[in-house]
């Protein structure tokens, strides 16, 4: 019985590495992946998807107008699983197309994930994925104070914490970091406090 799975976490807790790692596991033993990721997520390239320890692969990319379970049953005859990368700017269709393959298809999906952008809200993505997913489960990174980071937070030029502006914007470690609440607040607190 297939599953809808969704594995979430903080900015640099190896989100597309395990992607990439599933893919190879999955195909050497001999299954076919259908790697996927949304077309807005362009940072690496239209058709790659890249982790920051330098593995990487071609994936098909998901215009956000377009109906993925019809695109999937043009492949369907050629795939045992689905992997989706970056499932926060899955339109929540998306997440339900993904679900409707799971029931219909019996095919197994892996969604990896931001959780909440730099404000700390749910991506629609995510929260449909906590809402219809199968399995749940928190891929952990840790804060620069050495506790569990949970918010991916925005870093402007002047290393200042941002907390406004675009919900979307492409970046690394040279755009966000990844803190423990404590540590976000405290940072916060000091940037108002700051002449």
């Amino acid at each position: 019985m297939a599953k809808l799975y969704f594995k979430y976490g903080a900015m640099g807790s190896s989100k597309t590495a395990q992607a990439l790692i599933t893919k190879f596991n999955y195909e050497e033993r001999g299954m076919r992946v259908w790697l996927i990721k949304p077309a807005v997520d362009h940072r690496d390239g239209t058709h790659v998807l890249q982790s920051r320890i330098g593995l990487s692969c071609t994936c098909d990319i998901i215009a956000e107008d377009e109906d993925l379970f019809s695109r999937f049953r043009i492949l369907s005859q050629d795939v045992d699983v689905i992997l989706a990368d970056e499932c926060q700017f899955f339109t929540p269709d998306h997440i339900d197309a993904l679900r409707r393959i799971v029931d219909e298809m019996d095919i197994p999906v892996l969604c990896f994930g931001l959780r909440t952008d730099f404000r700390t809200k749910l991506f629609p993505g995510s929260a449909r994925l906590f809402e219809v997913a199968d399995s749940i489960a928190e891929i952990k990174t840790i804060c620069s104070c050495g506790a569990k980071a949970t918010v991916n937070a925005r870093i402007g030029a002047d290393g200042r914490i941002l907390t406004a502006g675009h919900r979307i914007v492409l970046g690394g470690n040279e755009t966000y970091t990844a803190l423990c609440h404590r540590c976000y607040r405290q940072r916060l607190q000091d940037q108002q406090t700051e002449p």
